[in-house]
């Protein structure tokens, strides 16, 4: 079943990586919120912390991190606490995983760079390991210790654990594409299980896994590593983790860039609303694409991207009648749901649409689901063993407790149905009742939608990609705006988020600002 997150960038390894590999890819957008919100909710900012630090957290921030070897070479490890609940720093800590590269000139050093591939869930120790302490710009890694944390509840931090291997196997599998009540009770009871996995297996950590006690715990981390101001670039939802961070410690602003921004400001529906007309956009950049190749097999030269996408749908309809075999030693077949997946996965990085040719190819040709499957596993981190990371799980902890569930119930979504369908003919329909795994949370959100000034920060640069599926180019436009300090930087082409993937207008703006502090002019654009 497709649930969404917010994008991950889809190339670590690949420049992320290798195609979808999941380290750090981000994929789509999650964000669970209501659907209704008063205008003063909308209009209210998020409220700088006072400067001083209380005493009762001081502990935290005077603490040594003991570093030592994680085993990957270059990279140190260390464990840092932070407190359970900020309201009560006394009540019992989070043991929170850190790592580090240092600066390969140290003597020009300026000091931490954290990063964040996005999620929520994503492991941001696996991404600076596996891509950004290795991959990033020499000259950005000479001068920056590279850094990462896993969020609270992501993966080596105390991970959100809500259901077994064999019990996800079952829910991605889930028909989010309804035919009658008998399968809307389905989903819903789906949506149920998952829930209570998580209010079983992770009952006190669920309520303190939000965003705000996130960028909290990166104050910490700046403190503890002696930096006067945090250094940070952050993808997807890594735009909302700095950006909170930006509104909560204003004037410990560093060099802050968003790439692939979400909007705080948009209620969780809409945020599903819009984000399933992002995927639409990146699937006509795909259909177009595809009927130019002789092994496209939705088209050839003649058929419109529309039609393209109603042969796609054909097709998913298909498979929801009747799954295909994939060759899975479980025993899995791929139908609608997991194909559905593993075309929304391949939509995050245009270098993936040949590998989702030849697996439309082979399903659609040869009944072989095993590319799509392949694609869907690295979508939902799953391992050769059947084993999954706690992406999914932590994905939806955090959006459930940011924002108010996007629907309360089945009607809510179908009287939806209409505006997704018009976003996104394709995947709209699926992606609406996806929107629904909040409605059966077992703890209460905790925010609210909300602007973020951060009123006296410096310069923040974030930046947007004009055809990103997971995170819409308006979302960095409207981000930007709110910043008092924020400046954007546009990305026009294809995929989710813009730096390090190969335009070297967008990847020398960046490191310039990372390593002069000097923003670009207002407007730049870049190709």
């Amino acid at each position: 079943m497709h649930m969404r997150r917010t994008a991950r960038p889809t190339r670590p390894l690949r420049a992320g990586g290798v195609l979808l590999a999941a380290a750090v890819l981000l994929i789509s957008a999650c964000s669970s919120g209501s659907s209704t919100t008063t205008a003063a909710a909308t209009e209210a900012a998020l409220t700088a912390l006072p400067r001083a630090t209380p005493s009762a957290l001081s502990p935290y921030y005077q603490q040594k991190l003991n570093w030592r070897s994680c085993g990957v070479p270059g990279f140190e490890c260390a464990t840092m606490k932070a407190p359970l609940d900020y309201a009560k720093p006394g009540s019992g800590d989070v043991r929170l995983a850190v790592s580090r590269k240092k600066a390969t000139e140290p003597g020009k050093r300026l000091g931490s760079l954290l990063v964040n591939p996005g999620g929520p869930g994503g492991s941001a120790v696996g991404y600076l390991q596996s891509y950004a302490g290795i991959g990033y710009p020499a000259d950005v890694r000479a001068r920056y210790d590279m850094v990462a944390v896993d969020p609270r509840g992501v993966a080596r931090s105390e991970p959100v654990e809500c259901l077994n291997g064999r019990a996800m196997d079952a829910f991605t599998q889930t028909d989010t594409t309804p035919d009658d009540g008998r399968e809307t009770d389905q989903l819903v009871e789906a949506f149920k299980k998952f829930a209570e996995g998580c209010g079983e297996h992770s009952p006190e950590l669920l309520r303190h896994v939000s965003t705000v006690e996130a960028a909290r715990d990166m104050d910490i981390l700046r403190a503890v590593l002696g930096d006067e101001k945090l250094n940070y670039v952050g993808a997807s939802y890594g735009t909302f983790l700095g950006a909170s961070y930006a509104g909560l410690y204003p004037d410990r602003v560093g060099r802050l860039v968003l790439d692939g921004a979400l909007d705080p400001s948009l209620t969780a529906r809409k945020l599903n609303e819009e984000q399933t007309a992002g995927f639409e956009t990146a699937f006509q950049s795909f259909a177009k694409d595809c009927v130019r190749h002789s092994d496209c097999p939705l088209g050839d030269a003649g058929t419109s991207p529309d039609q393209v996408g109603r042969n796609l749908k054909a097709f998913f309809q298909q498979l929801d009648k009747e799954p295909i075999p994939a060759g899975d030693p479980d025993g899995r077949k791929v139908g609608e749901a997991l194909a559905t997946t593993g075309v929304i996965a391949a939509m995050y990085d245009e270098t993936a649409w040949p590998q989702l040719r030849d697996a439309l190819t082979s399903a659609m040709k040869k009944n072989d689901g095993a590319g799509l499957l392949a694609l869907s596993d690295s979508y939902y981190e799953r391992d050769a063993d059947g084993q999954y990371a706690n992406l999914m799980s932590a994905n939806a902890a955090v959006n459930c407790l940011d924002l108010p569930a996007a629907f309360s119930g089945p009607d809510q979504v179908e009287q939806a149905l209409p505006a997704f369908e018009k976003a996104s003919p394709v995947f709209g329909e699926g992606l609406a009742w996806a929107s629904l795994n909040c409605a059966y949370w077992p703890v209460k959100n905790t925010g609210e939608p909300h602007r973020i000034e951060a009123k006296g920060a410096a310069p923040i640069l974030v930046v947007g990609t004009t055809r990103d599926p997971a995170t819409p180019y308006p979302w960095a436009q409207s981000l930007a705006s709110q910043l008092s300090s924020g400046t954007l930087l546009t990305y026009v082409g294809d995929g989710h988020t813009a730096y390090g993937r190969g335009s070297t207008c967008i990847d020398s703006t960046i490191n310039r600002y990372l390593l002069q502090g000097t923003p670009p002019e207002k407007g730049k654009r870049c190709s």
